[in-house]
Formats: structure tokens, sequence, C-alpha cells
């Protein structure tokens, strides 16, 4: 198998696994697909981690594959591969990419569509599909814009440059640079911390964000709005201020 769902202590861990390089070839796009949909509907996944492996994270999309591809062949196969990718970005629950190495191309795009990033010092991030004649297609021209600015975006765009682990840093394309034999243990436990977190506060957080930022801020606040009021629905709300009025803060346990 080319991606891998391995799930343990409520922590799903999504693995590419083509190597050398992990080149996101279709039968790779597909099978993303299909486990980060698996990852959304089961209940034993509270958080996922998408890793790569020590070496590599993803260095783009295969090349080879994609040299003996017409327009007509892509127009039919564009769509699936940003659906690929959106499934991941739409999973409803905390989501962390682990970076190590290269992650170029669709291996960049396929970070951004985490929530939160984690790499390794020997990391290095890059949209070079300009050097190729073409823009990314995967989701970079839109996720990477909105996480770190078009201007900033377009530099990485236009010049197809790679930038290191500490410049990714300052740029906000990565949120944290560990050592690189550090980077899935520091992932991990990201995950595994908010996975014991309340998981339908979670999932109401993400999609107030995530919505927020597609739409005019009326609509964002309609939207908190609503979820803000419907947690107080849930178990959890009732556990965590039951837990807060008896206990204090952050000692509350929601599983």
């Amino acid at each position: 198998m080319t991606v891998t769902l391995e799930v343990a202590e409520g922590v799903g861990t999504l693995r590419l696994a083509r190597p050398p390089m992990n080149a996101l070839d279709v039968a790779t796009q597909d099978r993303l697909k299909e486990l980060a949909e698996e990852a959304t509907g089961r209940p034993d996944v509270r958080a996922v981690v998408i890793y790569g492996g020590e070496k590599v994270f993803a260095a783009g999309a295969d090349i080879k594959e994609m040299q003996v591809m017409d327009h007509a062949a892509m127009v039919s196969r564009a769509r699936a591969l940003q659906d690929s990718f959106t499934a991941v970005a739409r999973i409803p629950k905390p989501v962390v990419a682990a970076v190590a190495g290269y992650a170029l191309g669709g291996g960049c795009e396929l970070a951004l569509c985490a929530d939160y990033r984690i790499a390794a010092d020997n990391a290095k991030l890059g949209q070079p599909e300009i050097l190729l004649g073409l823009i990314p297609g995967a989701g970079g021209t839109q996720r990477l814009a909105r996480l770190i600015g078009p201007s900033r975006a377009k530099d990485l765009i236009f010049t197809g440059r790679q930038v290191r682990a500490d410049e990714a840093l300052a740029l906000g394309l990565v949120d944290r640079v560990v050592p690189a034999a550090e980077v899935y243990e520091a992932a991990h436990a990201w995950a595994a911390r908010l996975a014991q977190g309340p998981a339908i506060a979670l999932r109401a957080a993400k999609e107030a964000v995530d919505t927020g930022l597609e739409t005019d801020l009326d609509t964002g606040l309609a939207v908190e709005r609503t979820w803000f009021a419907g947690l107080f629905a849930t178990e959890d709300r009732e556990r965590g201020m039951r837990s807060f009025v008896a206990e204090g803060p952050g000692k509350a346990k929601f599983l």
C-alpha cells in the first residue's frame, strides 16, 4: 500500500509509503483520499498525524506519470487530484503534519492540508511547479496564500525556490522546528494531547475557523454562534463545566 493508516490510543497516523521519495502518483492520491475518509468516519481516530518517514515527507507528484498526460487527461484528473487533498483538509479532527526531508510540490500542498505543521531541522519545502512550466494544482495557490499571505506565497510559487526549516518557520509555513530524530514523536504528542480533548468542540472549532477564512465576517460569526450554542447540548460541555466548578480549569476528562 502506498499510504497506510495506523491507529493507536486515539491517534491515526496516515503514513506515505512509496519509496524512495513518496512521489504522489494517481494511485497514492486515491489511496490518500480513501484513508482520509476512513479517518473521518472512525470514532477511534480522534486526531491525525501525516508522516512520510524519517528521510522524506513527499517530494511531489510523479513527474514520469504526468509527462505522458495530455490536456484532456489532466482535465479529467485535476479535480480528483484536488479532491484527494481536500479529503485530508476536511478531516473534522485535529491534523498535524510531521515533515522531515523534502516536502515539495504536492508534498508541500499535503502539509498545507494539516492544521499544524512540525518540521524537522532538515526539512525543505517549496512549490517548484513553475520550473516545469506549471502552477501548483493540488491547492497550493489557495492554501499557501491563505496561510502565509499572497506576496510571500507568490514569491515561493513564482520562483519555485525551496526554503529550509528555519525560513519556513519565519514565513509561517511551519509552526515548529525540532531535531529530525524527534519530528514524529513531537507530532504524535501534539495529536495525542488533543485526542484526549472534547471531540465535538474540537470539530466545531476547526469548522468555525476554516469556514470563517472562506467567507465574510458576518457569516463566520454566524457559524461560530451556531456551534457555540449547539455545544451546550453536549455531554462534554457538561463534564467540562462541572469539572471547572469543582476542581478548577484544565482537569476535565473527556473520554
